[in-house]
């Protein structure tokens, strides 16, 4: 028969051995996402265009303006937390000098003798009842303004603390840049409180 089959009106069919020949010797459809596609499917991979191979990486101009916006973003940032250091230690200095005008006073009252704190703004150090020299942090100015009988030079400022807890007065200033904190101390009560600005 040659692989060929009698139909009902006498015509020759192929046989299903033919027909399974054929069907392998054609070209097979490409399954695709969305179904099938007209195109044989190749046994072989199709090159990608060089533009194809670029698009799945960076470039090295794309990686150099990567770097230098995180080495913006750094330095930004570095400034910021030097400058919010920075605020921080003066803050802790005029806290630190309140706590030395207190510490004076309190001396005067226990001991019922009058007490000295004296302010050097040649060297920023101050010194109080404990006769020790505290320096203030580099880069802040100090200045004082007291009783003229109270500046036993030019560069030195005094306030002075009675048995009553009353004082002298005055106000001594510490200044950094832009920013400013006053110590201010009370001569009817000698009371000390820090304002900043």
């Amino acid at each position: 028969m040659n692989g060929e089959r009698e139909t009902g009106n006498g015509e020759r069919a192929p046989s299903r051995r033919a027909q399974l020949s054929v069907a392998r010797d054609q070209p097979r459809a490409c399954h695709t996402q969305s179904g099938y596609c007209a195109a044989p499917c190749s046994r072989f991979p199709v090159p990608r265009s060089p533009r194809t191979r670029r698009a799945n990486g960076f470039t090295l101009l794309e990686m150099l303006a990567v770097i230098l916006l995180i080495g913006i973003a750094a330095a930004a940032v570095s400034v910021s937390v030097s400058q919010g250091l920075a605020s921080a230690r003066v803050n802790a200095a005029s806290v630190e000098l309140a706590a030395a005008l207190r510490a004076t006073r309190a001396q005067a009252i226990v001991r019922g003798k009058e007490q000295v704190f004296d302010v050097d703004i040649r060297n920023n150090t101050y010194r109080g009842a404990d006769q020790r020299d505290v320096r203030l942090p580099q880069g802040m100015k100090l200045s004082i303004t007291s009783a003229k009988e109270d500046q036993p030079n030019p560069t030195t400022g005094r306030i002075r603390f009675f048995p009553d807890g009353s004082s002298t007065g005055g106000h001594i200033t510490l200044l950094r840049e832009q920013r400013k904190w006053q110590v201010n101390v009370s001569w009817l009560t000698g009371a000390v409180s820090v304002v900043a600005s």
